[in-house]
Formats: structure tokens, sequence, C-alpha cells
């Protein structure tokens, strides 16, 4: 069953509604160049109103290791995503911290999948973006092909550009290793606000999809 990571929230009361609606991972980014950015003294209530049942994840972009951990304590993270040019040892300093790690790869033009693989032993899951001139996401679609011919090591999700009438089509990500999607700015209300209802929708849209690899 393909999981579902709800990504850039930033109010209280919408990360409540969303999480209610029954994603496996909901995110906040703690990147200040974002739109989503949570703020330099987040609310505590944002991590607190996730349900115990989804993985509270972190995400950052080169961002100092201690200020990342002392972060990822306060909020009580599950995961870390690194979406920027971290390391292998940084990803393995999280890892052996306790921290899922998601380790965030660009795709584009002369994608080489097999940058992946030196990461495979310091991280959980990988993520695949599309690649853009600056961190964080484009609100565009990758060819999702391109991941189809590949054995990864690790389970991946997809990222960029998915919207509410994406569910059907993400069956033809047909790679054993793929994990899940991460979903953002199609469903906003407004940058940092997701609309409850159509992830709840989405959801079980994706849910119900048969996958034969």
């Amino acid at each position: 069953m393909i999981r579902v990571k709800v990504c850039g929230l930033n109010e209280p009361s919408n990360v409540s509604a969303i999480s209610k609606a029954g994603p496996d991972f909901i995110g906040f980014i703690f990147y200040p160049g974002s739109k989503r950015f949570v703020g330099e003294h987040p609310d505590i209530m944002l991590f607190r109103n996730v349900s115990s049942k989804i993985k509270k994840t972190g995400v950052f972009v080169n961002e100092d290791l201690q200020k990342v951990l002392d972060l990822a304590l306060y909020a009580d993270l599950d995961a870390i995503q690194l979406h920027g040019d971290e390391s292998v040892n940084y990803c393995n300093f999280f890892r052996k911290s306790g921290f899922s790690v998601i380790k965030t790869f660009g795709v584009g033009p002369g994608f080489d999948p097999e940058i992946t693989d030196r990461y495979s032993d310091v991280c959980d899951y990988f993520l695949f973006d599309t690649k853009t001139e600056h961190y964080g996401g484009s609100g565009e679609k990758f060819s999702w092909s391109i991941l189809n011919n590949y054995q990864f090591k690790k389970p991946f999700f997809i990222s960029g550009g998915i919207g509410p009438e994406d569910a059907g089509i993400i069956g033809s990500v047909l790679n054993p290793q793929f994990y899940g999607v991460d979903v953002n700015s199609r469903f906003e209300v407004m940058p940092g606000v997701k609309d409850a209802i159509k992830i709840k929708k989405f959801i079980y849209e994706l849910k119900n999809i048969k996958y034969e690899f």
C-alpha cells in the first residue's frame, strides 16, 4: 500500500484536521527560505496536534547539525528529511541518533540514479523531487518513468506537483521500491494550510489502487 506524506503545514488547527484525514507522515519545513517555514520559534502545538500513528517529519536544508538536533528534540520528530547537499556522515549522525532519515534527490535531465547508492546505508528512504535551481518544491512534476528502470536500494517517495487529480495515475510508477508520495502545494488553501477534505479523498483513492509489479 502506498503511503502518503503531507508536507508544509504551519498552522496548529490545520495540523489537527490533516491528522484526522489519515496520512502516514506529516512534514514541517524548518527551512527559512520556504513560504511554509514554521518560524524560528514554532508553536509547540504544531507537533502535539499530530496523531501518534503519524510520523512527524522535519524538513531541513543544509542546516547546522546541532540546530537540527535541538529542533528535532523540541518537536519530538520521528523522521528527518534532508533536502540539501548533506553528506553521508551528516545523514548517518541522525540515523544513529534514532531518527528515520529521508534523503532528497532532485530529478531532471541527466539524472543518474546511482548517486543514491552511497546514501543507502545511512538513510531509511529516498525522496525524488523535481530538480530546480533553488532548494524547495517547484510544484512541477518530473517524468516518473525515469525511476522504473533502476533497482534502488531503499524505498522511495515521489514528490513535485502531485495534485488531487493524480491518484489514478500514480500507479504508473512501476518500481517495487516505490513507497509513497509527498504532497504539498497542490492541496493548499494558502501556503502552509491544506484542504483536509481534498487530502482525505486523495488518501482514500490512493490506498485503493492495486499494484502489480
